[in-house]
């Protein structure tokens, strides 16, 4: 039958049917809309019955609220090339822009004759920012969630990862959300092994998987963390999964199931980012937005710790 021929009643039911779809469609959203942040920070996902207990949409321009957010500083690890400093980080448009700028100037922990690669390097050479709410904020289990798009140029090797709260390296655990580097992203664990050593579960898909205008787009990285499992995902894709009871320290401990602190950095160069010598400077990172949702049980349990 033609659509000019349908009945009354024909009309009636069909509108029924499609008003069902529509309503469907929006009960199956997991997550906010990113193409409109400010409204979207209100919207959890009930679907999985998570809540929305923290999130910074980098909405007023200036520099990073500092009751949220501490900076890293100097040289820190990797034998990066950058410098850190608070002034490559800066909310702009509804983004936190990471820009890591090649500009030199003296480095203030020179000395002559050092062995150190931190306090040997006379100069700076390049500069960039590492944000983190160590102290100020930190999380047991959730989902955690940011839009963002990254450079992939030679010698960019931004990051949006987790640490855990007590203890050094590699024992309070690292969680790499996402990291990217020498034309792969990366979806990495790291837990401490015997004799100092570290144990690894790390993914990496190559930058040729995805279209070829990938990079110049946001995409929404996320975790989803529990006592069982962590899974890692790029735009709903999952990259890499831990069954949390085997990431086990040497000494019984289980970094995995402790509180862990977010970090943003935009690193240069060092022992794995490549050499930024040909790349056109500035190179950005920019963030839209940071969530963290937990279920009603998650919230229950935070409540019986310390404040982080």
């Amino acid at each position: 039958m033609s659509r000019a021929r349908l009945t009354a009643v024909a009309l009636i039911a069909a509108c029924f049917v499609a008003l069902a779809a529509v309503n469907r469609c929006i009960g199956a959203t997991t997550r906010p809309a990113a193409t409109s942040p400010s409204t979207a920070a209100a919207t959890n996902p009930t679907s999985d019955d998570y809540k929305l207990v923290w999130a910074d949409e980098f909405n007023v321009d200036g520099p990073l609220g500092a009751k949220d957010w501490s900076f890293e500083q100097g040289f820190v690890r990797n034998q990066e090339l950058q410098w850190y400093q608070p002034d490559n980080a800066v909310c702009t448009g509804g983004n936190l822009v990471i820009e890591a700028r090649r500009e030199e100037k003296p480095n203030p922990r020179y000395r002559a004759g050092s062995t150190q690669w931190q306090t040997s390097r006379q100069n700076i050479e390049y500069t960039s920012a590492s944000v983190n709410t160590r102290g100020k904020h930190s999380w047991l289990y959730g989902r955690f969630e940011t839009r963002a798009k990254i450079d992939t140029r030679a010698g960019s090797w931004p990051a949006f990862w987790m640490l855990g709260n007590t203890g050094g390296w590699p024992a309070n655990g690292e969680i790499d959300i996402m990291e990217y580097y020498k034309n792969g992203l990366l979806a990495n664990f790291a837990w401490a092994g015997p004799n100092g050593t570290q144990k690894w579960n790390s993914s990496r898909k190559p930058l040729t998987a995805f279209a070829t205008d990938w990079a110049s787009q946001f995409h929404v990285w996320r975790m989803d963390w529990d006592e069982k499992t962590i899974k890692l995902y790029c735009d709903d894709a999952l990259l890499n999964s831990q069954d949390v009871s085997k990431s086990i320290n040497p000494n019984g401990v289980n970094p995995f199931r402790a509180p862990m602190y977010i970090l943003f950095d935009l690193a240069i160069g060092g022992q794995s980012g490549g050499d930024p010598t040909n790349t056109t400077f500035p190179v950005r990172f920019e963030i839209d937005y940071v969530r963290v949702y937990q279920r009603p049980s998650q919230i229950a349990a935070a409540t019986t710790r310390p404040a982080s």
